[in-house]
């Protein structure tokens, strides 16, 4: 009788590689972007109701941690988007060897970061 192996869901020791990684932040950041469109749709009314609500969001949005959640949102938007693409672009045979999902990955990855970090700056 051959023992039984440990079982753990520790994802800091799961070793994934990137496309892995790419998949499980697609995911989370669907999951994110759902369960912010409460808030979202809070933010618009408040912002449509009255002329000091919506200074009192402005402030918000333009202190440090307005601005850090709004990149969240950014990253996780364009994260969700571009994964989405590859994700579509693997399913109909496009870059499905190990070379170029490999890459493809990256790519996804990076421009996300990129284009939230241009946009937050102020660059696009």
């Amino acid at each position: 009788m051959r023992p039984r192996r440990g079982y753990s869901l520790d994802l800091l020791h799961l070793h994934l590689p990137v496309g892995g990684w790419v998949s499980i932040l697609h995911r989370a950041s669907g999951a994110l972007l759902a369960l912010l469109v409460p808030c979202l749709l809070y933010a618009l009314m408040l912002s449509l109701r009255s002329a000091e609500d919506h200074a009192r969001l402005l402030a918000f949005l333009s202190g440090g941690p307005g601005r850090a959640l709004g990149l969240v949102v950014l990253w996780a938007a364009l994260h969700h988007l571009l994964a989405g693409l590859r994700h579509l672009g693997l399913d109909i045979g496009w870059g499905e060897g190990r070379r170029r999902a490999r890459q493809t990955a990256w790519a996804s990855l990076a421009a996300a970061a990129g284009l939230a970090l241009a946009i937050g700056a102020g660059l696009l």
